[in-house]
């Protein structure tokens, strides 16, 4: 009898497209634009409302792996910082204490350098390379939708069960993943 892969997902956090993969291949993207814009009462509402969307595309995993959220130096990708910490913790809360699926964060440069084999590769190339190795994802381009898809692809690698031969440059990255206890390889 043939094992049954886990389900990963992948997820890259955004308030106007935050981009989910599964290790199968499928992926999409979600978001509302001008969150920002709102007045705090809608504006928790609408949140509210994009983390149980987020939610009902991911809530069949048997592991998420999510980019680790950062809060942004200087003004440039600022905007909106409070609003996609509430989004993460709405999210990662209701995966770890609700739904109860494993939730794995992974540093910015740790995707980078499991899509690239280097940790400070810019958007254009993680893009390229997800074009190049993960074809089967239909990502569009979209930097949110190509991060989902090498998160699903790490966890999935993690889990034994790689969806692509990656060159062991770029495995390096599973070893500086902080995975939990239920879901060791």
């Amino acid at each position: 009898m043939t094992p049954t892969r886990p389900r990963v997902a992948g997820v890259d956090l955004s308030l106007a497209s935050t981009g989910i993969a599964y290790n199968t291949g499928h992926c999409l993207k979600v978001g509302r634009a001008d969150v920002t814009k709102l007045t705090i009462a809608v504006r928790t509402e609408v949140l509210r409302e994009l983390a149980d969307e987020i939610l009902l595309h991911i809530d069949t995993a048997d592991l998420v792996l999510i980019e680790k959220f950062v809060l942004a130096r200087g003004k440039a990708g600022a905007g909106g910082a409070g609003e996609r910490a509430y989004l993460y913790y709405l999210v990662v809360d209701a995966l770890i204490h609700r739904i109860r699926i494993p939730v794995v964060e992974v540093p910015q440069a740790t995707l980078k350098m499991y899509a690239t084999g280097r940790g400070n590769a810019p958007k254009d190339e993680v893009k390229d390379a997800v074009a190049k190795r993960l074809s089967m994802f239909v990502t569009k381009g979209n930097s949110d939708m190509c991060d989902a898809a090498v998160l699903a692809t790490l966890g999935s690698d993690h889990l034994g069960y790689p969806i692509v031969t990656m060159p062991q440059a770029h495995r390096r990255a599973l070893s500086t993943v902080t995975w939990p206890e239920a879901v060791a390889a």
